[in-house]
Order: structure tokens, then sequence, then C-alpha cells
């Protein structure tokens, strides 16, 4: 374990410059799918078959990434997988067909999905060793990342092709790996305390630490419980990245500039509320902040899926990203907490495909009704997320 406090603070610096970068290159790809979409003459079911390729790719090399860094640890999985992803980013504008468009996802979702596995790890034990609830800072780092490359995207839709706009995140990603990545890999990784620490004002559920022992049978249904909640709330986080702007594009006649603001909106509130996060958990406790915030998304989400105009949409969009904030970065923690390495992995292969299994989800569902019927399902899957919480918190008390 470091030693120095600086130590500490170099290695949060580092795993934050990799959280922002994640969603930089993601937000960078999902703003020009509209672009790609036509590029390819792919129908909403053909392409939602396309983006089937990310959740492939991501939920198997999720499962295999908790191996990977349990024998190579998690800051070089970290550095190898953001190479991966920074170089497929430019590879879908390449491609002319839908065939061709899941192959080349294919690779770009295995990047994605173990550069996550591995990041996380690395800040639970962090959050373990710091013994504060900070966990949504990072993810806030991923949400300002996003609001950035989407910001970025809808400032160059008009005037640069989506091949040299996805090849100029590529050279941008490279640089800041090769800045981040050899500050991370000379950190020595956080060690977990063995023994949990004392519930504090940050955890009313009384659950902190890490689990020093092979997780029981009750522990093993609780981590997979929050990866359950986690999937509902991702699944709205994958809906709005892919599927927000050809809404207020196609349904609501809004510019390709005016449709990428989208999801900047949706960015933009998710990091405030992340930023916020650690403040709202040390208050409310994991639970309440929970509860509130699922109940906020659904409302928010209801208005952006069915709001007649540009801007009301707009407004739900960021009211949904405000209420999403801190649900999945509470949930991939606590399963962290309890269950170890094994823990994350688990709650991440569940989160992480329920963000990259919803917009194939809603391609379907956009092919059988329309698309801001099917964009009702986010609001549906956040009130099983309150659900869900409620009831483990009383399964908690109880048991």
């Amino acid at each position: 374990m470091p030693g120095p406090s600086t130590d500490l603070t170099r290695l949060r610096i580092a795993l934050t410059a990799f959280f922002a970068l994640d969603g930089f290159v993601f937000a960078g790809w999902v703003v020009r799918i509209p672009a790609v979409k036509e590029q390819t003459g792919a129908s909403a079911g053909e392409l939602g078959l396309a983006l089937l390729g990310v959740s492939a790719g991501a939920v198997v090399t999720m499962t295999l990434t908790g191996r990977l860094v349990r024998r190579y640890g998690s800051h070089p999985v970290t550095v190898a997988c953001a190479v991966l992803l920074c170089l497929s980013v430019a590879l879908p504008p390449l491609t002319h067909s839908v065939l061709a468009l899941g192959a080349v996802l294919l690779v770009f979702g295995s990047a994605y999905g173990g550069i996550n596995v591995a990041f996380n790890s690395a800040a639970v034990d962090l959050v373990a060793v710091l013994r504060r609830p900070i966990m949504p800072s990072f993810h806030a780092a991923f949400s300002l990342g996003g609001m950035i490359g989407a910001a970025l995207g809808g400032l160059v839709a008009g005037s640069l092709s989506p091949v040299r706009h996805l090849l100029g995140l590529t050279v941008i990603g490279l640089l800041v790996t090769l800045v981040a990545g050899r500050a991370l890999l000379r950190c020595e990784p956080a060690a977990a305390p063995d023994r949990p620490a004392r519930p504090g004002r940050g955890d009313r559920d009384g659950r902190d630490g890490t689990a020093s022992r092979p997780p029981d049978r009750r522990t093993r249904r609780l981590v997979v419980t929050f990866g359950l909640i986690a999937l509902c709330t991702a699944y709205g986080e994958g809906a709005m990245a892919d599927w927000g702007a050809l809404h207020l594009e196609q349904d609501l006649d809004a510019s390709p500039g005016l449709a990428a603001a989208g999801y900047s909106c949706f960015a933009l509130a998710m990091t405030v509320g992340r930023l916020t996060g650690t403040t709202l958990l040390e208050r409310l406790g994991r639970t309440t902040t929970v509860v509130a915030g699922g109940t906020v998304a659904v409302a928010g989400m209801l208005l952006g899926s069915l709001a007649p105009s540009v801007w009301a949409a707009l407004s739900g969009f960021a009211i949904t990203g405000l209420g999403l904030a801190n649900i999945f970065p509470v949930a991939v923690e606590r399963a962290g907490a309890l269950g170890g390495p094994g823990g994350v992995a688990t709650a991440s292969t569940l989160g992480y495909g329920g963000m990259l299994l919803g917009p194939p989800a809603i391609g379907f569902m956009a092919d059988w009704f329309s698309l801001p019927a099917a964009l009702t399902s986010v609001a549906v899957l956040a009130a099983v997320a309150v659900l869900v919480a409620v009831a483990t918190r009383r399964a908690g008390v109880a048991g």
C-alpha cells in the first residue's frame, strides 16, 4: 500500500484521468452514430443488431478481465485496454455494411468492457483505503469526459467527417494514455484493509470495508443484487448515449449540432450530480441517495422521451442524468466492498451489460413501436432499481 498521502493522491489523479478518457472516447463515438447509420444504410433494427457487437465484446471481456486483474494487477490491464480502446474507436466510420460495423464494434466493446472492470477494481480498493465514499468522483470524471467528447462532436459534426473526427480522438486518447499510463504504472496498487471499517456517516447501511474472506451465499446474492441495480440504471445511460441524439434529430427535427447537445446535457447533469455525490452519501446514506435518484430519473426520462419539443426533451435528459448520477457508482462500490475483486467483476459485468445491451434492445423496440415509446423503458428500469434498493435495505436490516 502506498505509504505517503501524496502517493494515494497521485493514484487518484491517474485513475481519474482514465475514467475521463473512457467517457471522452465513448461519447465521441456515440455522437457520430447517426452519420455511421446513414453511411451503412442500416435500419433502426439493423443498427441495434450491430450495436450488439459492443455488448457481446464487452460482456465477454468483463468476465475475463476479473481474472486478468487478479493475475497481472488492475493498473497494467487498465493501460493495455486504454490503448486498444483508443485504436478501435477509429474503425466504425471505415465500414460500409452492418456486418462490418458489428465486427469492429466487437473489438471496441472488448476494450471498453475491459478498461471499465480494471479501473473500477482499482478505484474500489482506493475507496476502501481512504474510507470515504469517493466513488462518485471517479464516475464524475467519466461523465465530464463524456460531456466534453459530446460537445466536441457537436461542434465538428458539420465540418469534419466521422473518419477524421474519430481518428483525431485516437491521437488524443493515445497521448493521454501515454501520460496517465506512465503515472499509473508507477503507483503501487492500493491495498484494501484486512478488516471492515467502522460504519460512518457515509454508510448508514453499515457495510463499509472489503471482504477478506470468500463471500458466503448471502453475500453473493447481495453482490448480484447490487449488480442488478447497476444494470437497471446503466441501461438508461447506454440508451441516452446511443439513441438520444437520434431521437432529437429524427422525432423532433433538431439539427445535428443540437441533437448532439442532448447527450451533452445528460452528461453535464451526471457530472454535477456525481461531483456532489460524496456529500450526498455522507449526509443521506446510500439507500436514500439511490431511491431519491431513481425517482428523479423516472420523471426525467418520461419527460425526455414523450415531450413534443426539443427544449423540453433536453430538460428531461438533464433531469434523468441528475437522477441516475450516483446510483451506478454506489452499486459497484458496494459490490466490491462485499465481494472484493470478484464482486467488482460481477457488478461491472451486470452493470455495463445493461449499458451495452440497452441500445440494441431499444433499437428492436423502436422498430416494433416507436423510438419515443422505446425510450420510456429507461424510466421503467429506473423504477425497478428503486424497488430493488428498498427491498435490499429491508433484507439487510432483517438479516
